[in-house]
Parts: C-alpha cells; sequence; structure tokens
C-alpha cells in the first residue's frame, strides 16, 4: 500500500508576507478541525464539565432576557403571559425532545444540518445544506448584530450614562461589533470561563430583579386585577385570549434562540472516560442534561419576567422610544432597585449581550469551514479564522446600518432564521425515528414539525421583512459559493491517492519497461473487444512506442457534486490486460492525481492517451462542472498544468 498526500493546503511565507502568514496562522493545522468554542477539539483536549458547557451556549440563549419580555409586550400587549406560556410549552414538548434526538444522532456537533445533508444525494443534498447555511448565517449574524444593538441601548438608556453617549446607538454598536472581532482575531480562548462568570452574575441579578417584582405585586395585587381588567376588555372571553395567544406567540421564537447552539457545543462536553468516538454516550447523556436544564431555567425566567414586565411597566413604555423599549428588566431594575443596582445590572447586560454575539460568531466559524471548503464552494483560506472574522464583521457592521442599529427592526430576520432551524431540526428528527421504526417518536416528532412549520409561515406572513433579508444571505452564500466551485473546478481535487497491492504490482512490472505508458479508458462493456480495439486505435493515432506495456486507466465517477475526494487505486488483468480502476468525483482531476502520483512512484512522468470527444466544447464544459466528465483531455492537462507549474516534470497528455 502506498499514500501520498498529493493537494494540500500551501503553507504560508511568513518571511516574505508577514501579513499573510498572521492572517492564515494555522490553516494547514486546520483541515480537520473548526475553530472557535463550537468546534472540533483537539485530540488532547478533554473536555468540560456539562453545566459549564451550558453557560457557554446560554451567553445567547440566557442573554434573550435582556430583550425578550420587551419583544413579547410588543406582540402580544396584556395577552403576553398567556402568549410566553404558550412559547413555554413548545419548548418543552417541542424543541427539547426534537434537539435532544439530534444530540443522539450527531454527537460531534454536526447538528440537524448534517443530518438532512445525509437524506439527499448528489447535487440536491449540497444545495439543500447550503440553503440552510443561508437561514443559520441569517441567525447567528442577526444575533451578532442584535444582541450589540440591544447592550448599546441599555448603555445609552443608563442614568448614569454621560450625554455624548445619548443618541449613539449606531456608534457604540459598532464598537462592539469591532470589540468582538478583535478578540477572534487575537485569538479566541478561555470562552467557557469567561461564559461561566458572565452567565452565572447575570442569572443572580435576574433573579433578584424578578424576586424583587413578584415582591411589589404580591405588595400591590390590584396591579393583577387591573392587568385582568384591561385584557378582558380587549377579548369577549377567557378561550379568546387563548386563541390570540395561539395567533401571535410565533412573534415570541426568540425566546428559542440556544437549541441549535447548544447541539454544535457537544464537542465541548466531557462525557465519560469510556466513550469513543463511534459511541459517546456519555457526551450524549450529559448534553441533554445541559439541553434539559437550560430549556428548564430559561422557561422559568420566561414566565415570572413575561408576568412581571406585563403588571408593572406602562404599556406605553414598550413602543419604540420608550424607556422599557428593549430593556424592559432593566427598567424594572431602576425603577424598584435603584439607579446603582439598576446600573450593575445594565453592566451585567451589556456584557452577555456582547458575548452572545461571541458564541454567534463562534458558530459561524464552525459551520463554514465545515462545510464550504470540503464542497469546493468556498476557498482554502476559508478553513482560516482571521479572514473569516474579517468577513462576518464586515457584513455585521453592514446589516447594523442597514436596521439603524434598531432590536425591533432585526426580530423578524432573527426569529427566521431561528425558526428555520428548528424546523430543519424536527423534520430531521422525524426521519431518524422513522429510519429506526421509532412509530410513537416519529409521529411525535411530524407533529412538532408541523407546529413549527405552522410557527415559521405565520412569523413570515406578519414579518416577511425576516424572509426577505435570509434570502439575501441564502441568494449571496449560493452565488458565492458556485462561482468559487466554478473557480476551483481545476484544482486537483484527490486528497490522497492510494494504490493497493495488485495495483503496485502491476505499475512497477510496467516501469521496469521505462516510463509508464497509460491509456484513459472509459468502461463501458469491459470485454475484450473492447480493450484490444481501445489499444490498437491508441497505438495507431497516438504512437505508442510498439511493443511497450501499457496500463488501462478507467475512472468511474461516485458523486460528482463531491469536490475533495480520496482516491483508491485497484489494480486487476482482465483478458491479459493491465487495469488500474479508480472512483472519484470527476474524471480529469481523478486522472491528474493518478498521472502524478504514479510520476512520484516510479521517479518516471508518465504519458497518457485519450481520445477527442465528439460535441460542443461549451456543452462538454458543462458536463464537467456538473458530472465530472465532458472533454476529458484538455481538462486533465489544464489541471496537471496547475498542479504542476515545471513543464519537465508534468505528466504528458496525448490526444489522438
Amino acid at each position: 500500500m502506498t499514500t501520498t498526500q498529493v493537494d494540500k493546503a500551501p503553507e504560508p511565507e511568513p518571511t516574505a508576507r508577514p501579513w499573510r502568514a498572521w492572517l492564515l496562522e494555522g490553516l494547514s493545522e486546520q483541515s480537520a478541525r473548526h475553530p472557535g468554542p463550537h468546534g472540533t477539539p483537539p485530540a488532547e483536549h478533554k473536555g468540560h464539565r456539562w453545566w459549564r458547557v451550558m453557560c457557554l451556549t446560554g451567553v445567547d440563549y440566557f442573554s434573550t432576557l435582556g430583550y425578550q419580555p420587551g419583544i413579547a409586550a410588543l406582540a402580544a400587549g396584556t395577552l403576553s403571559p398567556l402568549a410566553t406560556l404558550v412559547l413555554i410549552a413548545l419548548t418543552l414538548l417541542g424543541a427539547l425532545p426534537v434537539y435532544r434526538r439530534v444530540a443522539a444522532e450527531s454527537p460531534h456537533g454536526e447538528g440537524s444540518i448534517a443530518m438532512l445533508e445525509r437524506l439527499l444525494p448528489w447535487w440536491a443534498g449540497k444545495l439543500f445544506v447550503l440553503v440552510l447555511l443561508g437561514f443559520a448565517a441569517t441567525d447567528f449574524m442577526i444575533t451578532i448584530t442584535l444582541s450589540a444593538a440591544d447592550a448599546s441601548a441599555h448603555a445609552v438608556e443608563n442614568p448614569f450614562a454621560p450625554q455624548w453617549m445619548h443618541g449613539g446607538n449606531m456608534w457604540i454598536t459598532l464598537i462592539l461589533i469591532a470589540a468582538l472581532g478583535a478578540v477572534f482575531l487575537k485569538g479566541f480562548r478561555e470562552a467557557i470561563d469567561v461564559a461561566v462568570v458572565l452567565v452565572s452574575v447575570y442569572l443572580v441579578l435576574n433573579v433578584i430583579v424578578l424576586a424583587t417584582a413578584v415582591w411589589k405585586v404580591a405588595a400591590e395585587p390590584v396591579v393583577v386585577d387591573d392587568w385582568w381588567h384591561a385584557a378582558t376588555a380587549e377579548h369577549s372571553s377567557p378561550l379568546a385570549m387563548i386563541g390570540v395567544a395561539l395567533l401571535v406567540f410565533p412573534r415570541l421564537a426568540l425566546g428559542m434562540s440556544g437549541f441549535e447552539t447548544g447541539v454544535a457545543v457537544m464537542p465541548q462536553v466531557r462525557g465519560d472516560a469510556g466513550d469513543t468516538y463511534a459511541k459517546p454516550a456519555g457526551r450524549i447523556r450529559d448534553t441533554r442534561r445541559l439541553l434539559t436544564t437550560a430549556a428548564l431555567m430559561m422557561s422559568g425566567f420566561l414566565l415570572v419576567s413575561s408576568l412581571a414586565t406585563t403588571f408593572l411597566i406602562p404599556a406605553k413604555e414598550f413602543d419604540k422610544g420608550g424607556q422599557a423599549n428593549g430593556r424592559a428588566l432593566a427598567y424594572l431594575a431602576h425603577q424598584h432597585l435603584g439607579e446603582a443596582f439598576g446600573t450593575v445590572y445594565d453592566v451585567s447586560t451589556i456584557a452577555i449581550l456582547w458575548f452572545a454575539g461571541a458564541s454567534a460568531l463562534a458558530g459561524l466559524l464552525n459551520l463554514v469551514p465545515r462545510y464550504l471548503p470540503r464542497y469546493g464552494m468556498a476557498p482554502e483560506w476559508t478553513r482560516a479564522v482571521r479572514p473569516l472574522v474579517l468577513l462576518f464583521m464586515a457584513t455585521a457592521c453592514t446589516v447594523t446600518v442597514l436596521f439603524d442599529a434598531d432590536v425591533d427592526a432585526q426580530g423578524g430576520a432573527y426569529a427566521t432564521g431561528v425558526l428555520v432551524l428548528m424546523l430543519s431540526a424536527s423534520f430531521a428528527a422525524t426521519i431518524a425515528a422513522h429510519h429506526r421504526r421509532h412509530r410513537a417518536a416519529a409521529a411525535g416528532f411530524g407533529f412538532i414539525t408541523l407546529v413549527f412549520a405552522y410557527t415559521l409561515v405565520t412569523n413570515i406572513i406578519e414579518r416577511p421583512d425576516g424572509l426577505k433579508i435570509a434570502s439575501l444571505f441564502i441568494v449571496g452564500i449560493l452565488l458565492t459559493s458556485l462561482a468559487s466551485r466554478i473557480h476551483r473546478a481545476f484544482e486537483l481535487r484527490a486528497a490522497d491517492v492510494t494504490f493497493d497491492e495488485a495495483a503496485a504490482r502491476l505499475i512497477d512490472d510496467a516501469a521496469r519497461s521505462g516510463p509508464l505508458r497509460v491509456i484513459a479508458n472509459e468502461p463501458d462493456e469491459r470485454n475484450a473487444a473492447e480493450y484490444r480495439t481501445k489499444e490498437y486505435t491508441q497505438r495507431e493515432e497516438t504512437h505508442i512506442p510498439s511493443g511497450g506495456p501499457v496500463l488501462f486507466l478507467e475512472v468511474t465517477v461516485c458523486d460528482s457534486s463531491d469536490f475533495a475526494t480520496e482516491v483508491t487505486v485497484t489494480g486487476e488483468e482482465r483478458y491479459g490486460v493491465r487495469i488500474l480502476r479508480v472512483q472519484g468525483a470527476g474524471v480529469p482531476n481523478t486522472i491528474a492525481a493518478v498521472l502524478l502520483q504514479l510520476r512520484d512512484r516510479t521517479g518516471r512522468v508518465p504519458h497518457s492517451y485519450f481520445n477527442w470527444t465528439e460535441g460542443h466544447p461549451l456543452s462538454h464544459l458543462l458536463r464537467f462542472l456538473v458530472f465530472g466528465d465532458g472533454e476529458v483531455a484538455p481538462v486533465t492537462r489544464e489541471v496537471l498544468r496547475r498542479a504542476e507549474p515545471d513543464p519537465a516534470r508534468r505528466p504528458r497528455i496525448h490526444v489522438g
């Protein structure tokens, strides 16, 4: 057996271009890993206790308390508590079971996108993943911009804020986004330790605020009566209230934003000492514990915060420009616990909202290197952290400017991204349960899928701007991905070339007679007549020296939508003919990779012989891009020209 690495990411040149070396630092080492706290940790990494990892996903999940109560009040008005109850029911009875299943099916952080990728072969699967990545990019990118915008709102509305900060939401938000990018440019380490501190302090402060609010309501129960009278005045009966709550709860979908992140951080969970890569039972158990604990805690906070803000805050304060807009719990902290405590609460909220953006950015840095370079739909430099950080930060700044750093304006896009990912997760769980013949589970997940579908459709109808924004992300990803795929189509695209024992023997025997003579053959009937005719015509048309041995090279395209594959060459003798057989994603690229490996093995430049293919060049180009074949000879030469700059060492191409 012989294995050779033939397609590596180029090493940066630190002496010639220090900025490039810094920008692409770790590129070659990260080809099989994914950066950020959500990525695949190195082998020596032992992981963390589940509750610590829960804090990492919690900076995204729990930070929604900073703006969720205000959004709920705007969406449902006096029925905010009832709509929140519906949301909690969907969280505990819908999202939680779905993601517990996803955790079991994808224990290495792949998430529901990878589960669905396996269902659809060829280009359909790749395009479907790209669309889901567009929605995921919407979710994570809007998390960054919305959280930073809400953090700036807390800073500006603080009574101790200097006068020059008033009205500065835009530039404060941009500074926070730039600071977030600076953290990742320097290197994102010890994220969990920071997350544990931020989440612990933030939740303790929220407990104090909500406990004070509950005490206030208990001391003045008239506020409950006032709320009930207002609700009954607006709606004819309790049944009507429930109906309205069911209709408006999709607007509250932001309260479920942490589940996809919770599955993405699975590689960071320590699990049991006996866990293996194939069977990480301890990691799955502890991740499920993480998801359940976070969902229960968040449900409690959401319910109490909805009741407290609805009872104690005048409705007009929730409107745009009101003191509770985007900061309802901060309003209660200042009103009932004093300006000093309120300022401490503001600082804690600003910190966790800012770090929620870090969690989202880490999620993006996990998704893009996991899929796009593997599809050939992104340059190799996208495996490096820093270029992606600069790209994402530029996008986040653009989104912030377009939305004028407005929290309410970004809510629809955020909810759309969250709901699409949850819909895909519930659908993936349904299919997985069906394949395992768990009929009851499949039926339950199917019902949850319908509920999420209704929630998504309702949200899109009421706030179509979310779908429009997500569509821009999707179109951007599709266009840039396809352009990258076309641009990289002429790369070598073979990760490894391996010869089995029979192939190695045939190659070595033929090499004793001089440079290898390789006839590229499209396998059809594979009978004696086919091989005799092929050899005769090639010797006649391309002037192969008579008497010398030849090898037939036959390439079969397994999945042309794949970009880089591991190539295994098998040897066989049939009808006295020596044949090398191989499977690859594209015929020309695979032939080029094998020829280069034959050169390296024998020490001599091989000669390869082709026939011209009849047909229009443009149609052949399209066949090559889509189906991996087309006009093989000129494309093989182009791939070799790009892979080997020295003409003297480049395998020879002969066409007859």
